[in-house]
């Protein structure tokens, strides 16, 4: 049924950049806190960097769990899952971080992301995680389901805002700044990129 590997690459690495739709998830250090779950999708936002390395675009959302667990303890695991075609379920179990805009490390980490425009998105982050433990599993009870598109509702409505705008709406969200626990989330006022 399940196999670990050393390494995403192959036939594994093909399955996981072919899926439009993955799931993050994180959770903080402290034994009562919240686990955040999260399906992150988009074409384009997610790239395999070598065997062991994969990242994907952070954009404006509602909250920002993942930075904040990211920020105090950088575990997290991404699981893809077959809705068509064989039946299959990869996990990336691995250590995670955040790189924000004003990392020196920021520019070359989103050309490896030529295929989506981030901008009209409210760009707040790249997440880079390095996996631990890469396994899979048989996904018999995942259901058949169809992708049609991307949806273009996000890009409509983060693309008629500009940094100043963008930090103005983060700021008044009760969960960017500040996770759900009380944990740093992203930097406020938004870093301005380097370039």
């Amino acid at each position: 049924m399940g196999k670990t590997y050393e390494r995403i690459d192959g036939r594994l690495r093909t399955f996981i950049e072919a899926q439009p739709l993955f799931f993050t998830a994180t959770a903080p250090l402290s034994g009562d806190g919240t686990v955040n779950l999260s399906p992150k999708g988009l074409t384009g936002s997610f790239v395999v960097l070598d065997d062991l390395t994969v990242a994907y675009l952070d954009f404006a959302g509602s909250h920002a769990e993942t930075i904040a667990h990211l920020r105090e303890n950088g575990r997290i695991t991404l699981m893809w899952c077959a809705f068509q075609g064989p039946p299959n379920i990869v996990r990336v179990h691995g250590r995670g971080e955040p790189v924000f805009r004003d990392d020196p490390r920021f520019e070359e980490l989103l050309a490896h992301f030529p295929d989506i425009t981030p901008d009209p998105h409210g760009l707040r982050a790249i997440i880079v995680v390095t996996a631990e433990v890469v396994r899979d599993s048989c996904g018999y009870a995942v259901p058949f389901m169809s992708y049609d598109e991307d949806r273009d509702l996000h890009a409509r409505r983060f693309a008629r805002e500009d940094d100043a705008s963008l930090n103005a709406y983060f700021e008044k969200k009760e969960h960017i700044g500040t996770s759900m626990d009380g944990l740093p989330g992203l930097p406020l006022p938004l870093p301005a990129r380097t370039v």
